[in-house]
């Protein structure tokens, strides 16, 4: 594996960071299984890219794209919360429909975005080569955005919103909004994928309608991948963890398709993404059973204390 390809497997890992960041707010702090961002992740990079060809600044047009994200995933909560569709089915219906919103957005399957400038062009100028200039912004962008993310979660309007994730009842008995914090999450959760999105558009030149598929997927793997080799230990850690399992996760997509012993190509991205996910999700299982079992061989091990007979006095 070359150096240009190490480093674009991390710059791609560095943006969908951003993904697992949202991924983690809606399955981990929320309790919310949404798939709507396999739908504001190609809503976001149209969106930036729809605009930056019009002649619109690329920061304001990102901005924009996390706006439109946001309103995708309020689409999605509201569906659940005020009409009592159940949150996968709610999620899958704005899902679909932000397919076409994409196509209409673009007015076409896609935009290409050649000889523009994009929020990568004012870092052009410094001598370095863009292989090395992505992944360094990336990851200034990923790791402020999970400071803020951190600062957020531990202020009081963050905590309701893990309360409302991790005991709806109780949180409701305390005086929160739940509905309210729901709001509030999906919309920074969508937020984040959409961000994602129109960086990822800008970084690799056009923006397609199909470039959502399987966005739920790597999302969840990275906060799997990321909770198996972190454990948490505060709000920070975890955001940490979610962007290290990103990476961990695409350098891993990246040795195996370029591993020629192994012989796959690029049309097995699929399979191995299910075997990384698998894994991920069976070896705390096996971690947990190897622990429990040397437990047990404790347990049998240690001497016990004989118990007192008829003879013996008290």
């Amino acid at each position: 594996m070359s150096v240009i390809a190490l480093l674009g497997s991390v710059e791609i890992g560095l943006v969908y960071a951003l993904v697992a960041f949202g991924v983690y707010l809606s399955f981990r702090v929320l309790n919310f299984p949404d798939l709507t961002v396999d739908g504001s992740f190609p809503l976001g990079a149209a969106v930036a890219a729809t605009l930056i060809t019009k002649g619109v600044d690329p920061f304001i047009a990102s901005f924009a794209a996390v706006l439109a994200g946001a309103a995708a995933g309020l689409v999605t909560a509201v569906l659940n919360l005020r009409f009592g569709i159940l949150h996968l089915l709610a999620s899958i219906l704005t899902m679909t429909a932000l397919y076409t919103v994409s196509l209409r957005v673009m007015g076409g399957p896609n935009v290409p975005l050649l000889m523009v400038d994009t929020v990568l062009t004012p870092f052009q100028g410094f001598g370095m080569p863009d292989y090395w200039m992505k992944p360094i912004l990336f990851a200034v962008i990923t790791v402020l955005v999970a400071l803020l993310l951190a600062r957020y979660l531990n202020s009081e309007s963050g905590l309701a919103l893990r309360a409302t994730g991790s005991n709806p009842r109780m949180a409701r008995a305390n005086g929160i909004s739940t509905d309210a914090a729901t709001y509030l999450g999906m919309g920074l959760s969508n937020g984040l994928v959409a961000l994602a999105g129109a960086l990822f558009a800008q970084a690799n030149g056009f923006a397609d309608a199909t470039m959502g598929i399987g966005t739920i997927v790597i999302g969840l793997a990275a906060v799997i991948i990321g909770e198996t080799l972190l454990p948490a230990r505060s709000v920070l850690w975890m955001l940490l963890a979610c962007l290290a399992g990103s990476v961990m996760y695409r350098l891993a997509i990246g040795f195996a398709l370029n591993a020629d012993v192994l012989g796959l190509t690029a049309s097995d991205l699929n399979l191995m993404t299910a075997l990384l996910v698998g894994l991920a999700l069976i070896l705390p299982r096996l971690k947990r059973e190897a622990a429990s079992r040397r437990a047990k061989r404790t347990q049998t091990a240690r001497p016990t204390a004989a118990s007192p007979t008829a003879g013996d006095k008290p």
